[in-house]
């Protein structure tokens, strides 16, 4: 049962690599997509930590 398991976990990930990896019509794949995409959320995940990071400051700051 151990080595059906393993063929079926490795069909399935193989399965989705060659999906992930497929040219589409203009020639790029989903991979180059999250490659172009992925500095665009960095910097979106930086400015939300930022602005949590000073909304938080506003609230812990102790009023005399």
């Amino acid at each position: 049962m151990g080595l059906l398991k393993t063929a079926v976990i490795g069909a399935a990930v193989y399965g989705v690599i060659k999906y992930v990896t497929k040219k589409d019509i203009n020639g790029k794949s989903i991979v180059d997509d999250l490659k172009e995409s992925a500095p665009k959320w960095a910097e979106e995940a930086k400015r939300i930590k930022d602005d949590f990071i000073a909304e938080r400051k506003i609230y812990d700051e102790p009023t005399y």
